[in-house]
């Protein structure tokens, strides 16, 4: 059951390595009208970063396809975002998931949604092979106290 949001955004993008940074700032844009701190909001760049880097990397590795990015503001100063893409999926979820496993070759670490996790309070991924991966990460951001005057 998806919670009801007070605010909300979608974008869609090629997934081009350009677009990675993109997609970054436009999270921790629209993140910013939650207040938070410095920290959390390198948390959320960072998760997105990996998130959206695994789309383009993994999902086209031979052709360029469309990510989307979706981001909702939710009871309780939860913050939640959205990757997906519509390439060709992962075969084992569970297995993509450990750390150090990479289909990327050498040059990836294979700590990808490892990071994703530690940065953010929940990650799902839902992989359908050849249809695409939905990666959903949502944080709780620390309520900001203001002082009386």
């Amino acid at each position: 059951m998806r919670t009801k949001a007070t605010n909300e955004f979608s974008l869609e993008f090629p997934s081009r390595s350009s677009n990675e940074a993109f997609a970054r700032s436009a999270a921790a844009c629209f993140a910013a009208q939650m207040d938070p701190t410095l920290n959390e909001l390198e948390d959320i760049k960072t998760a997105v970063s990996e998130a959206v880097t695994n789309a383009i990397v993994h999902a086209y590795p031979d052709t360029i396809g469309r990510v989307q990015l979706k981001g909702r503001v939710c009871a309780g100063n939860v913050l939640e975002l959205t990757v997906r893409d519509y390439g060709r999926g992962i075969p084992d979820v569970d297995k993509a998931r450990q750390p150090m496993f990479t289909t990327g070759g050498e040059e990836r670490s294979g700590m990808g949604f490892t990071i994703m996790e530690s940065f953010m309070d929940k990650l799902t991924v839902r992989s359908v092979p050849g249809r695409g991966t939905t990666v959903v990460m949502r944080k709780r951001l620390a309520p900001r106290v203001t002082s009386a005057k």
